[in-house]
């Protein structure tokens, strides 16, 4: 199984105006997703109570809407974010509970009509995510932010991950600079990996190489985990930043210095025997490194596509392209 995502698209939550946006925005992604009439409705009413919400409670926001594929089919995946006040989620799902003098129906209405929905907030603000999936399909404990610079068209990363049963290999790829030049030379190392994911990184990389050759080249990562034996291989070449983070704590995972397409010296390839149980999280340089899940209590037990959005909006550089993959590595088998 493959997936993959659109990449983000944000739309500010600023007046009333956006919400009819919004909500025209994910009926149409719900529709090119293949939904039935009554599910695309499902999914216009999710992004009507969501940036509603915000403007209520917080005064001005954003709403992310994309297409994800999932395990057997597509999903419509809409992303409140804002920086107001926080509040009580268990409280404010319940029908009849509001912290803005409103009927209190917004959450729960969105509960009812999404199959994910997961909730961070604190004083720094809430991320609110609901995946609404055709019936029969399956979340997966996945999450992607991919934002080209200043959002423009052409994005200079990209990002792959194939299930296999129990395995995963996941890619990150940055091209060097921005722009379509940069996203050439993206999708020629993407594809090359597409085209044989399980092989050993090693050699993997060696075919990003070629592919790369005669682009801008660029930075990329490759991480490989069997659920079975709990075993992560990863291997990195440039500035694709890489993490475990467990309940005891987190560590970085090293890369090479180089360019893939350039020129690189080696690539090693690190084995983690005790990888089942942890988040990986891979984020190319458009994210600032210093971030710490641990300055958020709690975020570590969320959703990771709820750990990508707050890392997002908390430590996006702004002056580059941009992916955060977050991936629970005790997923079911594909």
């Amino acid at each position: 199984m493959t997936l993959g995502a659109s990449l983000s698209e944000i739309i500010a939550i600023e007046d009333e105006s956006q919400v009819g946006q919004a909500r025209r925005r994910a009926k149409q992604l719900a529709e090119l997703a293949g939904f039935k009439p009554a599910d695309a409705g499902r999914a216009a009413l999710v992004a009507t109570e969501l940036t509603s919400n915000i403007l209520k409670h917080a005064g001005s926001g954003e709403l992310q809407v994309r297409l994800l594929s999932v395990q057997g089919g597509n999903c419509v995946e809409l992303i409140a974010i804002d920086r107001g006040p926080g509040f009580d989620a268990h409280r404010c799902l319940r029908d009849g509970f509001s912290t803005g003098g409103t009927k209190g129906e917004g959450l729960g209405s969105v509960s009812r009509q999404s199959q994910m929905l997961d909730i961070f907030a604190d004083e720094r603000g809430a991320v609110v995510v609901a995946r609404l999936l055709p019936t029969g399909v399956k979340d997966l404990r996945v999450g992607v932010q991919l934002h080209a610079m200043q959002n423009h068209l052409a994005c200079g990363d990209a990002w792959h991950l194939c299930i296999s049963g129990s395995r995963l290999s996941a890619l990150v790829i940055d091209g060097l600079g921005h722009g379509e030049d940069a996203q050439l030379a993206a999708w020629a190392g993407r594809d090359a990996f597409a085209a044989h994911p399980f092989e050993h990184p090693d050699r993997l990389f060696a075919s990003m190489h070629r592919a790369m050759n005669g682009t801008r080249g660029g930075a990329a990562a490759i991480a490989q985990f069997d659920a079975e034996s709990g075993v992560l291989q990863f291997a990195g070449i440039g500035n694709i930043g890489a993490r475990l983070v467990a309940s005891e704590g987190a560590r970085g995972l090293a890369s090479h210095p180089g360019i893939v397409g350039g020129q690189y010296r080696k690539v090693h390839t690190f084995t983690y025997p005790d990888a089942g149980r942890s988040m990986l999280v891979l984020y190319s340089d458009g994210l600032q490194s210093r971030w710490d899940l641990n300055a958020y209590p709690g975020l570590a037990f969320q959703h990771p596509a709820t750990i990508t959005a707050v890392l997002h909006r908390d430590f996006c550089r702004g002056r580059d392209d941009v992916t955060i993959m977050a991936i629970d590595l005790e997923l079911p088998n594909g």
